[in-house]
């Protein structure tokens, strides 16, 4: 036997039917939260800021990503991307 059961509700009536919680206003703080925290952060997306987090690394890093870039370009030329 099988029976199918439609029910016309809205989410909040379908929450408080089944004794789920509200979570209306705990979303609407996360949703607030999270804009804000996007709205901050791009400014790190400019390409000035990047420039600065980039070279932070130190002359070290710079070199090893150049030594990477290298060995990449090289293996391209050569037909192999295994390193030497």
């Amino acid at each position: 036997m099988k029976m199918t059961v439609e029910i016309d509700c809205t989410p909040a009536e379908a929450r408080a039917f089944l004794g789920l919680p509200d979570v209306t206003d705990i979303n609407e703080k996360m949703v607030a939260e999270m804009s804000r925290r996007m709205e901050a952060n791009m400014a790190m997306a400019s390409p000035d800021e990047l420039m600065k987090a980039w070279t932070a690394f130190g002359v070290g890093a710079q070199e090893q990503f150049r030594k990477l870039m290298t060995a990449a370009a090289e293996g391209a030329m050569s037909g192999t991307t295994r390193p030497k």
